[in-house]
């Protein structure tokens, strides 16, 4: 069975490229984060037309998560237990985002995730994005407590690069987001928890990326970071044969400005 996650900034406006690389990247089971649209807007049908379910959540054009399947889509959760709630408008509830997803796809239990931002070191939303990291780690934690046999794979944009071969410059994010100890330690306690980076083995580093942002020729000067990732329990991680970045996906007209990334596992 092939996984794979991809975050493209805005499904509406990559439809096409995603669909087509299904097809061609015969993929069996495809998160997708950062969907930009609402659970009415998801265009389902030409997934449909390619034979595979679809769940989405999503609440407005901002942040939604989605799970495309051919092998079946159970069990789905919106959201996870403990996930940390946010408002950006003063005065009104805070309330949890779209950020995470969960389905059984065969047998496999599949967790399309959207980490916050963080923005700025100083911003409400860091403090936000390191208390929904916590929250995932314990959850994530019961679920093998549970079950410690279970496949569980977290995948997803994770907004971390966890070291410093993840980011093409260490000085140029130097004081920013997604390179700060507690980030990085917030996404070391989810692999001590037992989910293993399932793909670094076949994608070594350094200089090897999933997402460049759109500016300064940041793709074509492989000046980008590596922070999508698929986390795998132990029952998982040990039937993984093959793992990739799709670096070519990020390529052509009107790319997402991340690269999918996959991982096939033995039955």
């Amino acid at each position: 069975m092939r996984v794979a996650t991809w975050n493209v900034n805005s499904i509406r406006a990559r439809v096409d490229r995603v669909t087509d690389w299904l097809e061609r990247g015969d993929v069996d089971v495809l998160a997708m984060q950062e969907t930009k649209c609402s659970d009415d807007q998801f265009p389902t049908m030409p997934f449909a037309a390619l034979g595979y379910e679809v769940v989405h959540h999503g609440l407005n054009q901002w942040n939604g998560v989605a799970i495309a399947s051919r092998v079946g889509i159970d069990d789905v959760a919106l959201g996870f237990p403990g996930q940390p709630s946010w408002s950006d408008r003063p005065g009104a509830d805070a309330a949890a985002e779209a950020r995470a997803l969960g389905a059984t796809c065969g047998g496999v239990r599949v967790w399309s995730l959207y980490v916050p931002n963080g923005r700025t070191v100083d911003s409400p939303h860091y403090r936000y994005k390191l208390e929904w990291l916590a929250a995932l780690k314990d959850t994530a934690t019961s679920w093998l407590t549970d079950d410690p046999s279970a496949p569980i794979a977290l995948v997803g944009d994770w907004n971390i690069a966890p070291t410093d071969d993840d980011v093409w410059d260490v000085e140029f994010y130097r004081g920013s987001t997604h390179v700060t100890e507690p980030e990085r330690d917030a996404f070391g306690a989810i692999v001590d928890a037992g989910f293993t980076d399932v793909v670094r083995p076949f994608a070594p580093g350094p200089a090897v990326f999933t997402y460049w942002d759109y500016t300064q020729l940041r793709f074509p000067k492989n000046r980008g970071m590596r922070i999508d990732f698929i986390l795998g329990s132990a029952a998982l991680a040990d039937r993984v044969t093959h793992a990739e970045i799709v670096r070519n996906e990020r390529k052509g007209k009107s790319p997402s400005d991340h690269a999918p990334v996959l991982v096939d596992l033995a039955d």
